[in-house]
């Protein structure tokens, strides 16, 4: 008797073979058996007929940042809606531990300005009393959540170097003694399943009251000297988002000297405005990876669009100029500096130049996205309407954003724009898929449809890419760049994570903007469509694009310690 069925469907089993007929059964959470005819004969308690559909492994997303989330939504949503069994949390140095009581707030209004997360739902969804201080205390409240899906996190340095170092981490250097402290910290992680280290030296990574992340605030010796508690465990995986004083001579480095492989973020598509620093990031990656180096570069297979207000103008925070914007801790002071000529008169220069901040911006690429004080306005091109006032762009976005009260919403479409570009990147052998984001900048994009994206744009209709090699990009080849060696194939004897979808009509939907978090707190969700059935770890979860277990019950997902 096996506890589930999936009969008549293309096995694509996640490792670029082509594609065949067959069965998969499945008892106790595992592939029973595989292949052929294997279930024509005995019985099942379910079955899926997978006629005309695609049977591959649940997809592995190993950038999200889910790590206050999942401790309020079980069902991590949006990710399994989209075939998503597999999530990695902790990327770009940022999470929710390890945290003194005294340091939560930091924590959170960090976590507000960098990952665009809502203080106002973490608090709420939080709570006032957290369930754990320490790394490994935060594994153990995350396995009692018992999540639908499974979840493996890295340990982060911004809230490493806060728990050592207090508010001086986004100031100074941190003493021998200091970095000594932050490498054990890390240590005890890897020891109690942390999967990795992550770090962040980015310029768009700006902080509470404008100061830059603690991470940022470290030098490569630290980093290099932290991340040395990977290579005396033997495990664990290096996640990067790169920075001046942390590119590729760093990460050469990084990893000869610690044996462990680095991941990082994120090579995209008109970096720089152009063509040539995306092609040169790649070359270079090329050639680390040719010399045996595993450095991996993460492309995304979506445009990055940024749905912003002028109250958190995420795209601009990089420019010195929106420092005092970052540190402006109501409407009434922001108004103020955005009614200024002379901060307006800089604006428009520094975008004339070309200097608008590590995330460029174009207002040739930016619409009106929402306008309470004129929704006529909504869906229009700044630029366009902008030349019809006879206005320079920046000075309409902010008087449109001060007669709002600083509520209106524009749309920047800020990277991986230019589909030409974003296919050589995605095609390319050295490459692997992340940066989905999942979890962060709820109110400002949506990316955790991704993997859904890829199959219906990339795989359908541009026949970018072949249907098992998209497969490959979204489970084996993660799963085995970040060590999750049980995950990502489907092969008898590895755990049932099983995504059924209909290749004809397996696709993302447009984005919405609900009001589903806590406090009453909005984001921007995705549904998918043509996706039938995924199953983690042997239990169905969501069929027919609904959920299949009760969100307040057993779930089936699993905490995959390193």
């Amino acid at each position: 008797m096996f506890d589930l069925t999936i009969t008549g469907g293309t096995l694509v089993d996640g490792t670029g073979a082509p594609g065949r007929l067959g069965d998969v059964a499945i008892r106790d959470g595992r592939v029973a058996a595989i292949g052929p005819g294997v279930a024509a004969t005995d019985q099942a308690a379910a079955t899926i007929d997978a006629t005309g559909r695609v049977v591959c492994p649940g997809f592995v997303d190993i950038h999200t940042h889910y790590d206050a989330q999942v401790l309020w939504d079980r069902m991590m949503t949006v990710s399994p809606w989209h075939g998503v069994t597999t999530v990695v949390m902790g990327n770009c140095g940022f999470g929710v531990a390890p945290t003194r009581p005294d340091h939560r707030d930091l924590i959170v209004r960090t976590l507000e300005k960098v990952e665009g997360m809502s203080a106002t739902a973490l608090r709420a969804g939080l709570g006032d009393e957290w369930p754990f201080e320490t790394f490994p205390e935060y594994l153990d409240a995350v396995e009692a959540r018992q999540p639908v899906i499974n979840v493996a996190a890295m340990i982060g340095h911004t809230p490493v170097r806060l728990d050592v170092m207090g508010e001086e981490s986004t100031e100074r250097a941190a003493t021998p003694e200091e970095v000594a402290r932050m490498r054990a910290v890390v240590a005890e992680a890897i020891e109690a399943g942390a999967i990795g280290f992550a770090t962040s030296k980015s310029p768009t990574h700006v902080g509470y009251e404008g100061r830059p992340v603690p991470s940022r605030s470290a030098d490569f010796e630290e980093i290099l000297a932290i991340a040395g508690a990977l290579g005396d465990a033997g495990r664990g995986v290096i996640q990067a988002t790169m920075g001046s004083g942390l590119l590729f001579d760093e990460f050469s480095r990084l990893t000869r000297e610690t044996g462990r492989p680095i991941s990082w973020t994120a090579l995209l598509a008109g970096m720089g405005g152009g063509t040539q620093i995306a092609e040169w990031m790649l070359g270079e990656s090329v050639r680390l990876l040719d010399e045996g180096l595993p450095i991996h570069p993460q492309v995304s297979c979506r445009p990055l669009n940024f749905e912003f207000t002028m109250a958190e103008p995420f795209p601009f925070e990089s420019m010195r100029l929106f420092g005092a914007i970052s540190a402006a801790h109501d409407t009434a002071a922001k108004v103020a500096l955005y009614r200024d000529p002379a901060f307006r008169r800089e604006l428009r220069e520094k975008l004339a130049d070309g200097r608008g901040g590590a995330l460029g911006g174009s207002w040739d690429r930016t619409v009106v996205s929402w306008c309470p004080s004129d929704h006529t306005l909504d869906e229009r091109n700044v630029a366009e309407l902008a030349a019809e006032r006879g206005q320079d762009p920046s000075d309409l976005v902010l008087d449109l954003a001060i007669e709002s009260g600083l509520e209106a919403r524009f749309r920047m479409s800020v990277l991986n724009y230019d589909e030409d570009q974003v296919e050589q990147l995605l095609t390319d052998p050295h490459t692997m898929i992340g940066l989905s984001d999942a979890g962060a900048h709820a109110s400002q994009l949506c990316d955790s449809c991704f993997s859904t994206h890829l199959l219906s744009r990339w795989v359908r209709e541009r026949k970018a890419l072949s249907l098992e090699e998209a497969v490959r990009k979204l489970t084996s080849e993660p799963a085995d760049i970040f060590g999750l060696a049980d995950r990502g194939r489907l092969a008898e004897g590895r755990p049932a994570d099983v995504v059924v979808f209909d290749p004809a009509a397996v696709g993302c939907g447009p984005l919405e903007r609900v009001h589903d978090q806590p406090a009453g707190a909005d984001r921007l969700i995705s549904r998918a469509s043509g996706i039938d059935a995924v199953v983690v770890n042997g239990v169905v979860v969501r069929r027919d694009g609904v959920d299949a277990v009760d969100p307040s019950g057993p779930l089936p997902g699993r905490l995959l310690r390193g």
